[in-house]
């Protein structure tokens, strides 16, 4: 009867060993080992990438001729959409050089734009974080920005040789500044609890008195510029919800973000040109 507790006992014996001797690993070799870890693994992880992306093709290749004349009529009008938003963009851009010429303004920070490919993204956190199929390799900063067509995707807050690590707007640990579009006034954003599968959602914090939100009657939320991380002007969410705070100085409230963000397959980092 002793052997058998003893064999029973022995795998949580050899556990609690296992988590002693890591924590009195220092620090230094618990980095080293979490990086390299991630080395290793990045091959896999684009590998698998591209294998999804091949099956992706060929199932493609099961579709009638009919769908794909279809699909071929949608992206001409797609196409020639971009093709007219693409000389818009030019003509200001000009506007905005000669504007800054004639009041002696500075620059505005100039980003260099890295589209990747979304790698990897784990279940347990969906709404956390994504691993992006470009690394050191392109010169990916961490701290870089990361956008997509419907605003703020998150910022890069680990970079390997191949591959880079997202932390994304839905995540509690992501906090910046934001503004109510066609206000100064900054306001702080945080991403929320959200559920696996669920809508993305995210809360605000110091929101002014005046500021009335509702289901029926959303404010924009943008990026403020403060921070020097996220540009001014990007897409965060709508404000759903602003009631007052405890301290009746300001409001609080909630942001429902874009449900593309669930989904996402191509993001872009913004990349600084002059990084100090």
């Amino acid at each position: 009867m002793p052997f058998r507790r003893l064999a029973t006992a022995r795998p949580f014996f050899t556990l609690g060993l296992v988590v002693v001797g890591w924590l009195v690993v220092p620090i230094a070799v618990k980095t080293f080992l979490r990086a390299s870890f991630f080395e290793l693994t990045a091959p896999v992880t684009i590998a698998t990438s591209y294998a999804g992306g091949a099956q992706d093709v060929w199932a493609l290749r099961l579709h009638s001729q009919g769908e794909l004349i279809e699909a071929g009529r949608d992206l001409t009008r797609l196409n020639s959409s971009y093709e007219f938003s693409v000389q818009q963009n030019t003509e200001l851009q000009g506007q905005i050089a000669r504007l800054e010429g004639l009041l002696r303004l500075p620059p505005f920070g100039d980003y260099r734009l890295e589209h990747a490919r979304v790698a990897r993204r784990e279940f347990s956190g969906w709404w956390q974080r994504i691993v992006i199929r470009k690394g050191r390799n392109f010169q990916i900063p961490v701290g870089a920005p990361v956008v997509f067509s419907g605003g703020v995707v998150g910022r890069v807050t680990e970079v390997g040789a191949l591959t880079a690590v997202v932390e994304l707007i839905t995540s509690p640990n992501l906090r910046l500044a934001g503004v109510v579009e066609g206000d100064t006034r900054p306001i702080s954003f945080q991403g929320g609890l959200n559920p696996t599968f669920g809508p993305p959602r995210g809360i605000v914090e110091f929101v002014p008195l005046d500021v009335f939100a509702s289901p029926t009657a959303t404010k924009r939320l943008v990026t403020s510029g403060l921070g020097g991380v996220f540009p001014p002007g990007l897409t965060i969410g709508e404000i759903t919800k602003a009631d007052l705070g405890p301290d009746g100085l300001f409001k609080n409230g909630e942001v429902k973000l874009d449900e593309r963000l669930g989904s996402l397959t191509e993001v872009t980092v913004l990349v600084p040109l002059n990084p100090e």
